[in-house]
């Protein structure tokens, strides 16, 4: 299952998931990370890399933008303005941060909203409204196939 479409169907598929630090295992648990790393299972098959353990700052403290190398590394980077369903949203939760927290984009448009695991929520689908488009960092494309 590949394409926008499809990337959304499964980010909703674990929509409710309860948020667990450094899970991946819809129904059951994970954080923003491992909902990306499922729904990339659900769409492109194994997982291209393992991930290290990590702690919840994300390498605040050395100020490293590992998630954003990840992306540049794994996602094709796309226009911050350029939105479609299916894209990969990389966000900095304060200003001068390191980029810590991801979603997916489901809607476009006059209602646009995004599936993310947000502490404290699970997996949810929130508007993405003026505040996060304000935090978005970066904005890729998921590979349509892994190599």
């Amino acid at each position: 299952m590949t394409g926008g479409a499809g990337i959304v169907r499964a980010a909703r598929g674990w929509i409710g998931t309860p948020y667990v630090h450094q899970a991946s295992v819809r129904g059951a648990g994970c954080d923003c990370l491992g909902l990306l790393r499922g729904v990339w299972r659900d769409c492109l098959g194994p997982e291209p890399e393992t991930v290290p353990p990590y702690t919840m700052d994300w390498s605040e403290p050395q100020g490293d933008e590992a998630l954003m190398r990840l992306g540049l590394r794994l996602m094709r980077r796309k226009p911050r303005d350029d939105a479609a369903p299916g894209d990969v949203l990389l966000f900095r939760m304060k200003e001068g941060a390191v980029a810590k927290h991801l979603g997916v984009q489901a809607r476009v448009g006059a209602d646009p909203s995004f599936i993310h695991a947000y502490t404290g929520h699970g997996v949810i689908e929130s508007a993405f409204s003026l505040p996060w488009r304000r935090r978005l960092a970066a904005r890729f494309a998921l590979p349509m196939e892994t190599t």
